[in-house]
């Protein structure tokens, strides 16, 4: 009698196999559409059968209902059920319309046209964009933006902690900017900005960039955030000034003297406002002026003379 060979659960790497759904995320998944099903199912059935009974037997409207909950609560498994692979196509769905767009372009091109002008066709729609530096730069412009949302999925996905059911971020939209790209996140729960803070040098490294940022893009959804990659620092460029031209080349130049700079400054030759806190029930003593270098002159007067000398203390 033959063996039977064990059973593999589905998502498990083995030889001449490729993992598309991890273990983790296969179980989740399939708890999920169980919940989901049985609770669309009781609460659709219930719904319709409490609606049906107001015009047919209860017995009846239950039958009603289950009929009605059970296709309900079987939609509701398949979405669920599906999810990890909706995921994965969104990952690769502009990968895929473009690809799908030009097969259909050449199978078309090719099937109503020679040869001849099917080569010039392709020539043209491929070398004209390449020829021309704007559209050149566009292209390479967005395709890197693709190239930056599977690089921020693969940090999400090797050193950036996820929830319990293995959930990565969804990767919403990206688009150029002058100094590199910005993409649009939204977290899952398990995982703060705080905790994607400490990890920005990782994130540029993977991402082959400069540098990497990260702020929220809304002031009311903490999990929506926006990353700006950085390649090239545009404040550093050379930029031609057109005032250059505006200048005449015979215009004498005038040499003007170089202003002469104080220093050494004896603050005592400084003349300094005297502040005088008022005093409560007692007049305030008039003092006399200080000279130049800061000291007291002499008195003038026997009416001087005659002031209290506690005055001065």
């Amino acid at each position: 009698m033959s063996k039977s060979s064990p059973r593999r659960s589905f998502g498990r790497k083995s030889s001449g196999t490729v993992t598309v759904i991890e273990t983790r995320v296969h179980r989740s998944s399939a708890r999920k559409a169980r919940l989901a099903f049985i609770l669309t199912a009781v609460i659709v059935g219930l719904l319709a059968a409490v609606v049906a009974a107001s015009s047919i037997h209860p017995i009846l409207a239950l039958i009603l209902g289950g009929l009605i909950g059970v296709p309900t609560g079987g939609m509701a498994w398949v979405l669920v059920r599906i999810w990890p692979v909706l995921q994965r196509l969104w990952w690769w769905f502009t990968e895929i319309v473009l690809t799908i767009g030009l097969l259909t372009f050449w199978v078309q091109l090719a099937n109503h046209t020679s040869g001849l002008v099917t080569g010039v066709v392709v020539a043209l729609v491929v070398g004209v964009p390449a020829a021309i530096p704007a559209s050149r730069r566009a292209i390479l412009a967005w395709g890197m933006c693709l190239f930056v949302r599977h690089r921020l999925r693969v940090c999400f996905a090797q050193f950036i902690i996820a929830n319990q059911s293995g959930t990565l971020p969804l990767i919403l939209w990206a688009k150029p900017t002058p100094v590199g790209e910005r993409v649009w996140v939204y977290l899952r729960p398990g995982l703060s900005l705080a905790d994607l803070e400490g990890r920005l040098d990782k994130i540029a490294v993977a991402c082959h960039a400069a540098s990497a940022l990260i702020e929220r893009a809304s002031d009311g959804n903490a999990a929506y955030l926006r990353f700006d990659i950085k390649r090239r620092e545009v404040l550093t460029a050379d930029v031609a000034s057109p005032l250059a031209d505006v200048i005449n080349p015979d215009t004498p130049t005038t040499d003007r003297p170089i202003p002469v700079v104080p220093t050494a400054l004896d603050l005592p030759d400084v003349d300094a406002p005297t502040i005088t806190l008022p005093t409560q029930g007692k007049p305030v003593p008039k003092k006399p002026a200080t000279t130049a270098n800061g000291n007291k002159p002499a008195a003038s007067s026997s009416a001087d003379a005659a002031d209290d000398v506690t005055d001065w203390i």
